[in-house]
């Protein structure tokens, strides 16, 4: 939100060639929940394929999908179009959609016609979704799937995701609701940053429903969103750090606008290849 697609084409074009970047998200809002109120906001699938076309090495993805916006087989089609677009790179995020804060995040369900069902329907709807989705992506026969939040006659996905079994499925959430699908259907579990004993918490509390249902929870790897500060790189190496020690290797750094000259650069230098070497400030 609030920035050029050719700002964002020429950060991902750039991190595409700095091993040290391993993977590059959007986000999935139709309208911006932060700064200008009508600013520019594209929509996150369409934008993702685009740079999946421009890119050769990152994985990519959505951090994470809107599960409202979007019946579960055409999410599943779009998804394995950009797996195939980028050549079995795509991470597929996925979650409830839209925290309760801020307000602002709720008003384009309204602005483009789409329901917004409370958060039991929601959570309910995700647990479907992923397991229509995946059986969309490896199943060979069509199928018929009568949920209490979706119902789907002779569904086949056709053709598969270039990913075998299928891509890997990034589950994005802190509620505990969302924690019970994630050991259920993640491969990937993505959280906000922020208190980092909340965060430890809500790692804990996954591992716990991880084992009620017989699942091991090192089987689903940590991921960690951290907000950037240009001016105090010392602060967000410090997170990084934090992140690292409490068990989550998968860190998505979040680059406020507008991007400076270099940023994906100044990334790895100041942030990646400095808080591996232990550094602070």
């Amino acid at each position: 939100m609030q920035v050029d697609y050719h700002d964002v084409l020429r950060v991902w074009r750039e991190a595409d060639t700095i091993p040290e970047i391993e993977h590059a998200w959007l986000f999935d809002h139709l309208m911006p929940i932060g700064g200008d109120p009508n600013g520019p906001a594209y929509e996150g699938w369409t934008l993702l394929s685009a740079l999946a076309a421009h890119t050769r090495r990152l994985r990519l993805g959505l951090l994470v999908t809107s599960n409202r916006f979007r019946p579960p087989a055409m999410l599943a089609k779009i998804a394995t179009t950009v797996d195939i677009v980028s050549g079995g790179r795509l991470d597929f995020g996925i979650g409830v959609g839209s925290r309760p804060n801020p307000p602002a995040a709720h008003r384009e369900y309204a602005a483009h016609g789409l329901p917004f069902h409370d958060t039991a329907h929601a959570v309910g709807s995700l647990a479907e979704a992923c397991t229509v989705i995946r059986r969309l992506w490896t199943e060979q026969e069509p199928f018929d799937f009568d949920g209490t939040y979706h119902q789907l006659t002779g569904a086949f996905g056709n053709p598969k995701p270039v990913q075998r079994p299928h891509p890997p499925i990034l589950i994005g959430g802190r509620s505990a609701p969302t924690l019970r699908v994630a050991a259920e259907h993640a491969d990937l579990w993505n959280i906000p940053g922020g208190d980092i004993d909340d965060v430890v918490s809500r790692s804990a509390l996954l591992d716990r429903y991880c084992a009620e249902i017989g699942r091991d929870p090192a089987s689903i790897t940590r991921s960690i969103h951290l907000p950037v500060s240009y001016d105090r790189p010392g602060a967000t190496r410090d997170a990084i750090g934090e992140a690292i020690d409490a068990g989550f290797p998968h860190i998505v750094l979040g680059l406020p606008v507008p991007y400076p000259v270099n940023v994906a650069r100044w990334v790895a230098d100041e942030l990646i290849n400095t808080s591996a070497r232990g550094e602070s400030s």
